[in-house]
């Protein structure tokens, strides 16, 4: 399933927080980032929500991307202590979801983002950080903030 790089990386971010609902959201974003989804959201709900901790949102540009960012998420979760409850949405991957308990994990593609509109939902709601380094970027494109700009 994942490649050496990706459990190594997935790995690091494991190890480096001690709240594992906070890991498994880092970790989801970081998939979906090196996999070149777009829009990636966190929402830190902990606080009102008796569901989860975090809502995580992303899109993705087609269901192949889709469909290999949640297998990925899936697989890595588990190799790190996570568990997945349950995965909805695979058939179409119109909107996939992955519940790991502590966190949600929404993957759209950007009409059913549009009419669903979860961003809205959770608009009042803390956003965890992605950092920037989490987000793919081709060598040739250089350092420059236009490399990174259509994937926030």
């Amino acid at each position: 399933m994942a490649n050496d790089f990706v459990k190594k990386e997935v790995s690091k971010i494991f190890k480096s927080e001690k709240d594992l609902s906070k890991a498994q959201a880092l970790a989801s974003a970081w998939i979906i980032a090196n996999y070149k989804g777009i829009n990636i959201k966190a929402f830190d709900v902990h606080a009102t929500s008796s569901l989860c901790d975090f809502n995580l949102i992303a899109t993705a540009i087609n269901t192949t991307q889709a469909k290999t960012m949640a297998d990925e998420i899936q697989y890595n979760i588990k190799q790190n202590g996570g568990s997945v409850l349950s995965v909805e949405g695979l058939s179409d991957c119109e909107w996939v979801l992955i519940d790991t308990g502590d966190v949600i994990v929404h993957i759209f593609q950007e009409i059913s983002r549009d009419v669903f509109d979860l961003d809205s939902l959770w608009k009042e709601f803390d956003q965890l950080e992605i950092p920037s380094e989490y987000y793919f970027s081709h060598p040739e494109m250089g350092d420059s903030d236009e490399s990174t700009q259509n994937y926030f």
